[in-house]
């Protein structure tokens, strides 16, 4: 079965991508699978801030139980197999990690907003020039 995997954090562009995702799914009866990929804590992080690690902890279990809630109260409506795959690392290994274990036929992201990434590359340019599947980059 052809899959399409989106990438998901919570955010707005992601919410945007996974929303073109299920489109593309839907139309292409394929699985979808949304990958929230949780950052590792620094380590240099209880140095500066007692504690910031945990509020990172604490905030990307939230969006864990947001992304799994909307996607149970998703899947019986849609028709289509849909999972929620979460891992944790840098998110583009991780992306281009479970692409290549499900043979992914396109991978969709959201548009990133940080300024640095328009200096240094975002995770869609990076998946772009990695060019293994179809990306796109939703706004």
């Amino acid at each position: 079965m052809s899959s399409i995997l989106v990438g998901v954090d919570g955010s707005p562009s992601s919410q945007r991508a996974a929303a073109y995702a299920i489109g593309v799914a839907l139309r292409q009866r394929s699985k979808l699978v949304a990958v929230f990929v949780r950052s590792l804590p620094s380590p240099l992080l209880p140095l500066a801030d007692n504690g910031g690690n945990a509020a990172i902890i604490d905030v990307q279990a939230e969006i864990e139980r947001e992304l799994r809630a909307s996607l149970a109260q998703l899947r019986p409506e849609l028709g289509i197999e849909v999972e929620l795959m979460v891992r944790t690392g840098e998110p583009f290994a991780e992306l281009v990690a479970v692409a290549k274990e499900l043979q992914a036929d396109a991978v969709i992201v959201g548009r990133s907003t940080k300024m640095l990434h328009r200096i240094a590359g975002s995770l869609a340019v990076k998946l772009v020039r990695y060019g293994h599947w179809p990306v796109t980059v939703v706004p």
